[in-house]
C-alpha cells in the first residue's frame, strides 16, 4: 500500500528526525530496515506500540562496531535504494559504512545524512538539539510574545519540519535522480539549514521592511490581534486567524464589534486599542458560544485543543486525522493519494524482531546467521 512501494530504505537507528523521516516514507509504503544496535534487544514488553515514530518497519539488530556487523549492513545496501544514519561526522565512515563503502557496493545508492549542523564547518562536530539549531538558523528568535523570552517550538522546526522532513524530501528527490542516470549520491540534511529554508518568507518579509527583528511586533506572531490566542469567558482558550479584510470584517461581525469605531486593521499604531476590544468582547461568552456563533462564517475562528482533545473534533473524526492502532491515538499518514492510499498495517517492532527474516531474505544462509548470532554480531 502507498505510492511508495517497492523502495527499500536501510535506516540506521536514531533519535528525533531520522525515525521521523523514516516514519513518513513508511507510512507512504516504503520497505524500511531499521538496523538497531544488539545492546537493545531484550524480551517484548508490550510497550513497542507507544513507539509512534518507529511504526512500519522491519528491524534487525546488529553490532556495527563489530567488522562484521559493517558487512551485515553493506550486504543490505547492495538491493536498498537509500540508507539514513543520524551520526555525527566520521562516525559512519569510522564504523565501515560511510558513503564510500556503501555507494562502492551499489553506485546507485542514496546515502542520506541526517545533523543538526551538516557536515562541515565550525559546529560540525558539536552536540546540540533543536533549541540550539532553530536559535542559530534564526528561528528561534521570531517566536513569542513582545518583551518575553523565545519560545521552546516544541522540537517541531529543526527536528521535524527542517530536518526529518526535509531528508525525506531529499532521499526522494536523490533516488529520483538515481533512477533516471544509474547514480546515486550523498544527502546532507543539517536542521539549521532546514530551520533556515522554514524562514524564507519571513526572509523576503524583512527585505522589504514588512518584518521586524522585534520579537511580538509582527503580523504573524502575536503582534497583530487579529492573530493570536485569546482566553474567553469561560477560561477556555480560542485562536483567531482573520489576517484577510473579508476574514476581518467577518470576525468583527461575530463578536458584534463595530469596524468604524475601530483603527484601521493595518494600522499598528492602534494594535493595543483594537487587541483590547476584541479581548473584551470574547470575555464576554463562552468559547462554545463563539464557536457556535462563528459557524458558517469566514471568521477564521478555532478552538486550542489538546492532542488528545483534538481527535473529538468534529472535521478531525470526519476525516480520520487522528486514528487507533493497536490501542494508541495517532496521527494518519498524511499526505492523502487518491489510487495509492497509504495504510497503517505494520507496528512498530521490537529491537531485532526481523532479524532472520530480513537477512535470509537477502541472501544469507542459516549456518551464516548462526555464526553471526553466536559471535554477537547479529541478534
Amino acid at each position: 500500500m502507498g505510492p511508495l512501494q517497492g523502495l527499500r530504505i536501510i535506516e540506521v537507528a536514531g533519535i528525533g528526525p531520522g525515525p521521523f523521516c523514516a516514519m513518513v516514507l513508511a507510512d507512504l509504503g516504503a520497505d524500511v530496515v531499521r538496523v538497531d544496535r544488539t545492546s537493545a534487544v531484550g524480551e517484548p514488553t508490550g510497550s513497542e506500540r507507544y513507539d509512534v515514530l518507529g511504526r512500519g518497519r522491519h528491524s534487525i539488530a546488529v553490532d556495527l562496531k563489530h567488522a562484521a556487523g559493517a558487512e551485515v549492513v553493506l550486504r543490505l545496501v547492495e538491493g536498498a535504494d537509500a540508507l539514513t544514519e543520524g551520526f555525527r561526522p566520521g562516525v559512519a565512515e569510522r564504523l565501515g559504512i560511510g558513503p564510500a563503502a556503501c555507494l562502492a557496493r551499489n553506485r546507485a545508492l542514496v546515502y542520506g545524512r541526517m545533523t543538526g549542523w551538516g557536515q562541515e564547518g565550525p559546529l560540525a562536530g558539536a552536540a546540540g538539539h533543536d533549541l540550539t539549531y532553530s536559535a542559530v538558523a534564526g528561528a528561534l528568535a521570531h517566536i513569542g510574545r513582545a518583551g518575553e523570552l523565545p519560545s521552546p517550538p516544541l522540537n517541531l522546526v529543526a527536528d521535524f519540519g527542517g530536518g526529518g522532513m526535509l531528508l525525506a524530501v531529499g532521499l526522494l528527490a536523490g533516488i529520483h535522480h538515481a533512477r533516471r542516470t544509474g547514480t546515486g549520491q550523498v544527502v546532507d540534511a543539517a536542521m539549521v539549514d532546514g530551520a533556515a529554508l522554514l524562514m524564507a518568507p519571513f526572509f523576503g518579509a524583512s527585505a522589504i521592511g514588512f518584518w521586524s527583528d522585534e520579537r511580538g511586533t509582527n503580523l504573524l506572531d502575536s503582534g497583530a490581534p487579529f492573530y493570536d490566542v485569546y482566553r474567553c469567558g469561560d477560561g477556555q482558550e480560542i485562536a483567531l486567524g482573520a489576517i484577510e479584510p473579508p476574514f476581518f470584517a467577518a470576525l468583527l461581525e461575530v463578536l458584534d464589534l463595530e469596524q468604524g469605531s475601530l483603527p484601521d486593521q493595518m494600522d499598528r499604531a492602534g494594535w493595543p486599542t483594537l487587541r483590547a476590544a476584541i479581548a473584551h468582547a470574547l470575555a464576554g461568552r463562552t468559547r462554545d458560544e463563539w464557536l457556535t456563533l462563528a459557524e458558517g462564517r469566514d471568521a477564521c475562528l478555532a478552538p486550542v485543543l489538546t492532542m488528545s482533545q483534538a481527535r473529538a473534533h468534529p472535521h478531525v473524526a470526519a476525516r480520520d486525522t487522528i486514528v487507533e492502532v493497536d490501542g494508541v491515538p495517532q496521527p494518519a499518514p498524511a499526505p492523502r493519494f487518491s489510487e495509492t492510499p497509504p495504510a497503517l498495517d505494520r507496528p512498530p517492532p521490537s529491537p531485532g524482531e526481523h532479524t532472520d527474516d530480513v537477512l535470509m531474505a537477502a541472501g544469507f544462509e542459516r549456518a551464516e546467521l548462526d555464526e553471526l548470532r553466536h559471535a554477537g554480531v547479529i541478534a
